[in-house]
């Protein structure tokens, strides 16, 4: 499978932590497994910040990295996530499968999956990707880079995501919109 791959994801305004997401997938998976309980542009900006307190992004190395060592790094100021040892725990799981199922290669997720389902499936088997995140990666990887499943349109979320997101611009109104659609669920559960 050929893969269209852009220079640049506009996701933290650091251009190059948004240039790692394009040429890295497991510093893209990486940046979707952060992106909880934090901004976007502080998940997306973890990958290089990662790379740089680690010296690598190798799914194995990082994988073989003491735990202590690997939390620490999260935890160093400024911290790479709000809640810094449970993400490193996360992150270096996810870092393990992807070195053990896949010879390192995160990219293997979607070009060895028969069609979008599969790719779903599998998305949804590492540690921090549930069904939302699933779909919008599959909907961002079609998008952004080509990587047309079969059935992939059926798996797009009906919902602005960052799949949507092809500039600065656009990462404002995304954000702007999920916080409107925070707000209407919450006013919703109270009503």
């Amino acid at each position: 499978m050929t893969m269209h791959r852009p220079t640049s994801l506009p996701f933290t305004g650091d251009p190059d932590a948004d240039a790692l997401l394009a040429s890295d997938p497991l510093a893209l998976l990486i940046g979707f497994v952060l992106d909880q309980q934090v901004t976007v542009q502080k998940a997306f900006a973890g990958p290089a910040e990662l790379r740089r307190r680690l010296g690598t992004l190798d799914a194995a190395a990082l994988a073989a990295t003491d735990p202590t060592a690997f939390a620490a790094a999260f935890a160093e100021r400024p911290a790479l996530h709000r809640f810094p040892g449970a993400m490193a725990a996360r992150v270096q799981e996810l870092c393990a499968i992807i070195a053990r199922d896949h010879a390192g290669d995160a990219s293997r997720l979607w070009t060895r999956a028969r069609d979008a389902p599969d790719l779903e499936r599998r998305l949804r088997a590492l540690p921090g990707i549930g069904e939302i995140k699933a779909r919008t990666l599959v909907a961002l990887l079609a998008r952004r880079f080509d990587v047309r499943l079969p059935g992939w349109e059926a798996l797009v979320p009906d919902h602005p995501t960052l799949a949507d997101v092809d500039s600065a611009e656009a990462l404002a109104r995304y954000q702007e919109q999920k916080r409107a659609h925070k707000a209407s669920r919450r006013a919703a559960d109270r009503g």
